[in-house]
């Protein structure tokens, strides 16, 4: 279940945002999203909603005034939706454990208010993620300190992750479609061990032996012991020795196979990462049979590139930037296809003669927004730092036209003086 997970998760990664009609990366959000240190975070929260079918983001503003963003858990974020849209946030509830105090502690945003609540019960469960509460009788005001206070953004700062949401609409996770096929697999590999156990050596016997029995206990006493360096012998000529055939392991192993091809099928999860088997395949072979994860892939960036740039309006917001209500925005995704550096280079020159401009090629290659700003820099000190080529065939200035007069013996097809 973790590769079903992992294969996806580790192809998603934000290289930064545009926003308006600007061609390059935004860099105000490049530098939030580094402030905020979501290189790291944000593959928790691609995980956190990959597993547990949904995570959520929380924007706030941070002790400096500048916008911070912070992943949680579903286990710790509820949230109500307009029942007429689906996708807008009426309210958010966090519930997080403050350990020195041993309280549970809680935060609900509305459009409006900012209520600060906390608890006595140290142990609070919360069903199913957090999608209902028996009660909020465990939730109080805290007495002497501010609890409630006016939501000056307007609107509810938690950005939920919400991944298959055609499946559900509250998250579908990665690995539940192939949860029977797991248990298939988990019944097959305690077969192969019960069977490598009991039935992988083979078996001895003698016909017609008369086995002596302990004076004591009436046990039956092994007349011979198993091994290398002992030969059996007996004096009856009546008695007989063989052997049992050993357990064929193959059908075993044959039916795990088959399980883990099933599970690589229904979750577009490439057969070579399950079965780690990469014997004479050509390379378009491999990138066929990644063309199901590819596809994957890119609809979580469709869907999660909404959420994130949804965060990065609400880091504006908090910062009175007008950009909080742009609505042409868009999250750059790292390249989910695995290529050679060979492929791109090939395709880069044949993009730049059909008329790409330079930056899209960078981009396409898969430098980061950062990268082509310094490279975009240092191409500039080339070019200017570059020496004139010695190849060039210098000019030549034309002589001056001569009198015809002054030709002597050559005809010029005007008359000559007399």
């Amino acid at each position: 279940m973790a590769l079903v997970i992992d294969s996806p998760a580790e192809r998603l990664g934000v290289t930064g945002f545009r926003f308006g009609d600007s061609s390059g990366a935004d860099a105000d959000a490049n530098r939030v999203w580094q402030q905020c240190g979501m290189d790291a975070e944000s593959e928790l929260v691609h995980y956190g909603a990959l597993s547990q079918r949904r995570s959520f983001v929380i924007v706030e503003k941070g002790p400096d005034g500048s916008p911070r963003m912070l992943h949680k858990s579903a286990r710790q974020v509820a949230v109500a939706y307009d029942p007429h849209d689906p996708r807008a946030i009426r309210a958010a509830l966090y519930l997080y454990r403050d350990d020195w105090t041993g309280q549970t502690r809680a935060t609900l945003w509305t459009r409006t208010d900012i209520v600060d609540m906390v608890s006595p019960v140290a142990d609070v469960t919360f069903p199913e993620g957090m999608s209902r509460l028996d009660g909020w009788d465990f939730l109080t005001l805290p007495s002497g300190e501010p609890s409630v206070e006016p939501n000056r953004l307007g609107v509810v700062p938690v950005v939920p992750f919400v991944n298959r949401r055609n499946r559900r609409p509250t998250g579908y996770a990665e690995h539940e479609d192939v949860l029977s096929i797991q248990n298939r697999i988990n019944t097959g590999v305690i077969q192969l061990m019960a069977a490598g156990r009991y039935g992988a050596f083979r078996q001895r016997y003698a016909a017609g032996l008369e086995v002596d029995e302990d004076p004591v206990t009436g046990a039956k006493l092994s007349p011979f012991k198993l091994d290398i360096k002992t030969l059996w012998t007996t004096e009856s000529p009546d008695v007989h020795f063989g052997e049992f055939q050993s357990t064929d392991l193959r059908p075993y192993v044959a039916a795990v196979g088959a399980a883990v091809q099933d599970l690589a099928a229904i979750s577009k999860t490439p057969p070579h990462y399950l079965l780690g088997q990469v014997v004479n395949v050509s390379g378009d072979a491999l990138k066929a049979a990644e063309t199901g994860l590819v596809s994957r892939v890119r609809a979580k960036q469709r869907e999660f590139g909404e959420s994130w740039e949804s965060a990065m309006r609400l880091c504006f917001r908090i910062l009175g930037d007008p950009r909080a209500d742009e609505v042409s925005a868009e999250t750059i995704w790292m390249d989910c296809e695995s290529r050679t550096v060979s492929e791109l280079a090939d395709a880069a020159v044949k993009k730049q003669a059909a008329g790409v401009p330079w930056r899209q090629r960078m981009e396409d290659l898969g430098y980061t927004p950062a990268q082509i700003d310094r490279m975009e820099v240092d191409r500039v000190q080339d070019a200017m730092m570059a020496p004139e080529p010695s190849n060039v065939t210098p000019l030549r200035t034309p002589p001056p036209p001569q009198d015809p007069r002054a030709v002597i013996g050559r005809d010029t097809g005007l008359p000559q003086a007399a």
